[in-house]
């Protein structure tokens, strides 16, 4: 990703943008969203397609995988908080399950 990136959203902005995210809630100062699949295997292919989606948007997801869970938690470092790209990312992300 070229550019600059981008700032950090303000708390109002934040609540309405997760309200209109669908599986996602704020957890920790981090957006958030809890996946339950099948087994491994199902949820380990969709971490390998969202691995594939954060690094073209160069934006990295704090998760863990245990057996069929995983667990999601996403911010902006650099912006100190949650930003657009992170609910852009998080936008993709659902397009891979929902």
């Amino acid at each position: 990703m070229s550019g600059s990136r981008p700032g950090r959203l303000g708390d109002e902005d934040i609540r309405e943008r997760v309200a209109s995210c669908p599986g996602w809630d704020i957890e920790g100062g981090k957006l958030h969203r809890r996946l339950e699949f099948p087994n491994f295997v199902a949820a380990f292919g969709f971490m390998t397609k969202a691995a594939e989606v954060a690094e073209s948007l160069d934006h990295h997801p704090e998760w863990s995988n245990v057996y069929g869970r995983v667990e999601i938690f996403l911010t902006t470092h650099d912006a100190g908080g949650i930003s657009e790209l992170d609910f852009d990312l998080a936008t993709r992300l659902n397009a891979l399950v929902d």
